[in-house]
């Protein structure tokens, strides 16, 4: 079995680094296919539909046969519930989502909690790895935007009382860290936006160490701030609305 998982830039990308950083983690080999963001303002590029049915990413395709199409899945929640059950039997085995069923359960809850909410979130606080801007003032943040991030901490403080730590759901990495961790880069991005965070403070910064501190985020990261790509209208809306300053650009210089 093969598998190929096609992204984008990751820079600006949360979609696409969830399933990335799971299967790098957990060490299930794939094939990197990174595709630039070639119209600017969208996550939907025409282009993509060559790969992907919804023209989004990330797609994982899956080769069981060279000589046989590849099964494709579009969306980053079926690509988890996948590898879950590819994954599952003891020659190949993964723990996509802990293994323990009271931690399995809420990591499958928290894991489609953010697949399916904390809208204000992703608008307000788009991913932008490379800038650090300040946020001041109560323009900053909508209530919407104080209420996703207070819900977050108080989740991360649940996950890590309840199951022990270091991670969310436990000892072990599973796929409710990797949905999580676009969160945790954010608050390295938005300057003042863990003051939001509702839940035990300690836990969570905790927590962020343990994120930032993985090898694999640390090459995400890397890779993000060597890409020489802009988009725009994305950098914009990272920047310009109230009350906000970019203090800083570490990306590499066009």
């Amino acid at each position: 079995m093969a598998y190929r998982l096609h992204i984008t830039n990751k820079n600006y990308s949360s979609w696409s680094l969830r399933p990335w950083l799971l299967m790098r983690v957990l060490e299930i080999p794939f094939d990197e296919v990174l595709h630039a963001l070639e119209e600017t303002g969208s996550f939907r590029q025409p282009q993509w539909s060559a790969f992907s049915p919804v023209a989004r990413v990330p797609c994982l395709h899956v080769s069981h046969d060279t000589s046989k199409e590849p099964l494709v899945l579009w969306d980053s929640l079926a690509i988890v519930e996948y590898l879950a059950e590819a994954h599952s039997t003891e020659s190949n085995k993964k723990n996509i989502y802990p293994p323990a069923p009271a931690a399995r359960a809420w990591a499958r809850s928290a894991t489609a909690e953010m697949h399916a909410g904390f809208a204000a979130l992703r608008d307000e606080l788009g991913m932008n790895v490379g800038l650090r801007i300040a946020l001041s003032g109560p323009d900053s943040a909508s209530d919407a935007l104080r209420a996703d991030l207070r819900r977050v901490g108080e989740l991360w403080t649940d996950g890590l009382a309840r199951f022990g730590g270091p991670f969310l759901a436990g000892p072990q990495f599973s796929a409710v860290d990797a949905f999580y961790a676009p969160v945790v880069l954010r608050l390295q991005t938005y300057l003042g936006s863990a003051e939001l965070l509702g839940g035990d403070r300690e836990r969570i910064d905790g927590y962020v160490r343990v994120v930032m501190q993985l090898e694999e985020v640390r090459v995400w990261v890397d890779d993000a701030i060597k890409e020489t790509a802009r988009d725009l209208p994305h950098d914009e809306d990272s920047i310009a609305r109230p009350g906000r300053r970019l203090v800083s650009d570490l990306r590499a210089v066009v």
